[in-house]
């Protein structure tokens, strides 16, 4: 898809050449196969077209959330293993069965259930201390001795809760994972725990298989820098030149100081924009960096030009001068929840 006409408010223009570059320094550095994360639509993204583009590095499969986001996988033609990290719950057996995917197994009663249906192939959580979802490590009720019988046991997987900033952490709960695979007794089980940040740490946690996911979307992961993959995209739909104290927006919570050009972008916070990013957030246009005055509101967001500027220009969110991480600090958030919020109605633009 290309970019769109001069017709276009809005949109996220995604370079899956980057996308890829970023999934092959991860290969690269941890050693391991790659289970990539496409939950959440891609992080955002797309699914189907994030994951079709990481066909490029030989994913052993890709890791969703939700059965309905398998199955959308699906739907698009992709075959690779498929692994839903939500717990199984059993009344949605016939649909995982259906469509070919893997669940996670977190207790004893989902357990017997799948097994009831047959040896397809599962992956068991173990909760090492993130105290989410997951068998507990250390939980005496029995359930180990279950699974080493259990016909289709595939996978055996933890979730590190600080790989970013606590390494005695990470350390912990690798050792924790390794002890319950190795009361399994089972072989050819395949291990995984890490994620972006930990894989970007080397081979030491990689296991069998390695789950990035925010580093591929262009996210830091306190690591090497990852290629910017998204540039989210706004056009000017309006300008005025407005005096001192005149105020901006709702509430008026911004008055200019002195005369001021105005330059109204047709993006607000239902197309991925914060409204946290009031009277905080900047934006690129034309090559500089123009300050948010006034409130975020749903559809429009407003700038304050130093420079001259016209409707029909192109703005940049984040992408540009201002990184992805950068904008997510200034909304006070993080660069998940910038890339999962932006809005359905915006085109993606793949080039």
């Amino acid at each position: 898809m290309s970019i769109p006409d001069e017709t276009a408010r809005a949109w996220a223009e995604i370079s899956l050449t980057a996308l890829v570059a970023n999934a092959r320094t991860v290969a690269g550095i941890s050693g391991a196969r790659l289970l990539p994360m496409v939950k959440a639509n891609g992080y955002g993204l797309g699914a189907p077209m994030v994951a079709r583009a990481l066909e490029a590095v030989d994913p052993w499969g890709f890791g969703v959330a939700t059965v309905e986001e398998g199955t959308s996988l699906r739907a698009a033609g992709i075959l690779r293993p498929i692994l839903v990290f939500a717990p199984l719950h059993p009344s949605l057996i016939s649909r995982y069965q259906a469509q070919d995917l893997r669940p996670t197994i977190s207790d004893l009663a989902a357990l017997d259930a799948w097994i009831a249906e047959g040896s397809n192939r599962f992956h068991v959580e173990v909760d090492t201390g993130m105290s989410r979802t997951g068998f507990r490590w250390d939980d005496q009720s029995g359930w180990q001795n279950r699974l080493r019988s259990a016909p289709g046991l595939e996978g055996a997987f933890t979730h590190f809760y600080a790989a970013e900033s606590d390494s005695k952490s990470v350390d912990t709960q690798w050792e924790r994972l390794q002890q319950v695979v190795a009361s399994l007794s089972r072989m050819g089980i395949l291990v995984h725990a890490a994620n972006s940040a930990a894989a970007l740490r080397g081979p030491a946690y990689a296991g069998d298989l390695v789950r990035p996911g925010i580093f591929l979307y262009g996210g830091d992961a306190g690591g090497p820098v990852p290629e910017p993959v998204v540039k989210l995209r706004t056009r000017v739909v309006a300008t005025r030149r407005i005096k001192a104290g005149d105020t901006v927006s709702y509430g008026g919570t911004w008055t200019a100081p002195v005369e001021t050009l105005i330059a109204t972008l047709g993006i607000g916070y239902a197309d991925g924009v914060p409204r946290s990013l009031s009277n905080s957030g900047v934006v690129e246009v034309r090559g500089k960096l123009a300050p948010v005055v006034g409130r975020v509101t749903m559809d429009y967001t407003m700038v304050s030009c130093e420079s001259l500027c016209a409707v029909g220009d192109i703005a940049t969110v984040y992408g540009g001068l201002v990184s992805l991480d950068q904008q997510a600090e200034r909304a006070r958030t993080i660069s998940y929840e910038l890339l999962t919020s932006i809005g359905a109605r915006l085109p993606r633009c793949y080039v």
